[in-house]
């Protein structure tokens, strides 16, 4: 699009057209809806060439403008990953629809029924970066709960968000649902997402996904309320009473099967009686997969070639093959390092205890709290959303993977037969 383009007049347009559109949307029937969402995996399946070297582009440019391996990571589309867009789609087609579902519904001594009634939000703003795969997840979200989507995706990623927006477009116009139902901001000017963040007229919640910088700067000038999290600082402790062969296993998995996400785990804890076992052997693993290690002293006198850790390193969310470990003695040794370091994302214990497992669930203060398993699971798709908007780290609205609840809100409604109060 023309540089020289009048952004506020361009965001107020996009603003109207979605508020008319999430008209249409919040009556729109779940076959219709449903429709849409087939039709558009249907679009990305069949677009996947045209998507591939969209991406391409964008990777080569990536590269160019020295993007790190994080961003490239999170900026790629593999067969793979353009499948799982279309899965993702497929399966919030198959999830119940929230939008219209009444409950609570109780006699009053008055005579009145009174119940809850759940509706849309209206319009859904989000801000991303380089994940292309957002445009699908964040478009098929908003359309199931009946809300039109403004979706922002970053300069890095124009030509595949392009791509894939052309999919959704396609799929809407099959299902006779409007175009403006979901928009996909064809400037890159960043005066744009000022706009965005301030239309209170038009948009009813922001959602940013991305970088620290990005979200701190929408949670500073927002002027509509915001789903996010900040970052992911994320950990496994290894109880004593873990099972080794398990515990291995998961924090392996937690920081490996990829890096650049806010659920990898960040920081390993390990309970001093069963940190000669595990160690050495997570070492190996570690190192054959290229991690940088980064310990405590106590770490160092088990692993002597770790580097040693300091304590930014305990606030640090890499998005890469780094990770820090620290030696703690017991439960509530581990409790106090994640009141003081977890960032709230996800947190996990390995543990065949299962008191210690119950006070775990009970007193970790995270939007996933996770027992025996990695931290790679606190996703949307793992927990049967079928995809997930973003993931809230508050604990008002939304908390944790958002989904198609989350995406909704409730109303009170009121049944009479000619009632009046007295």
């Amino acid at each position: 699009m023309d540089a020289k383009v009048d952004i506020k007049q361009y965001m107020t347009d996009v603003g109207q057209r979605a508020r008319a559109a999430a008209r249409v949307l919040a009556r729109a029937n779940t076959a219709a809806k449903d429709a849409a969402l087939m039709a558009m995996a249907s679009q990305i399946e069949q677009s996947k060439d045209t998507l591939l070297a969209a991406n391409a582009e964008d990777m080569q440019a990536g590269r160019e403008l020295g993007l790190d391996a994080a961003l490239l990571d999170r900026l790629e589309l593999t067969p793979d990953r353009v499948a799982a867009m279309a899965e993702g789609l497929r399966q919030i087609a198959a999830l119940a629809d929230p939008v219209g579902a009444i409950t609570d519904m109780n006699f009053r001594p008055s005579g009145i029924q009174v119940g809850r009634m759940r509706v849309p939000l209206g319009v859904v703003g989000i801000i991303y970066e380089s994940r292309p795969n957002v445009t699908a997840d964040a478009a098929g979200l908003c359309l199931k709960s009946g809300n039109a989507a403004i979706l922002r995706g970053g300069s890095e990623a124009l030509h595949s968000n392009q791509a894939v927006a052309a999919c959704i477009r396609a799929g809407l116009g099959e299902a006779g649902l409007p175009d403006d139902a979901v928009q996909v901001i064809e400037v890159t000017d960043r005066a744009a997402v000022g706009e965005l963040i301030t239309m209170q007229q038009y948009v009813d919640v922001i959602v940013p996904r991305g970088g620290k910088g990005l979200i701190e700067r929408v949670s500073a000038e927002a002027r509509v309320p915001v789903i996010k999290h900040l970052h992911g600082v994320c950990h496994v402790y290894i109880d004593a009473d873990a099972d080794p062969e398990k515990a291995v296993d998961v924090a392996f998995n937690a920081k490996t099967q990829r890096y650049g996400t806010c659920n990898t785990m960040e920081t390993l804890l390990v309970d001093g009686p069963i940190a000669t076992e595990v160690l050495p052997k997570l070492e190996q693993r570690y190192r054959h997969a290229n991690v940088e290690l980064r310990g405590c002293a106590q770490t160092k006198k088990i692993l002597a070639d770790v580097k040693p850790a300091t304590e930014e390193d305990w606030d640090t969310e890499y998005l890469a093959p780094v990770l820090s470990i620290r030696i703690v003695d017991g439960l509530d040794a581990a409790l106090d390092h994640l009141h003081a370091h977890s960032s709230g994302h996800t947190d996990a214990i390995v543990t065949e205890n299962f008191s210690r497992a119950r006070r775990f669930l009970a007193e970790v203060d995270s939007s996933s709290v996770m027992v025996n398993a990695s931290t790679r699971f606190a996703d949307g798709f793992e927990y049967g959303l079928g995809a997930e908007i973003g993931i809230s780290t508050d604990k008002i609205h939304a908390r944790g993977p958002v989904g198609l609840e989350g995406l909704t809100s409730q109303k009170y409604v009121v049944i009479g037969d000619g009632h009046i109060r007295k």
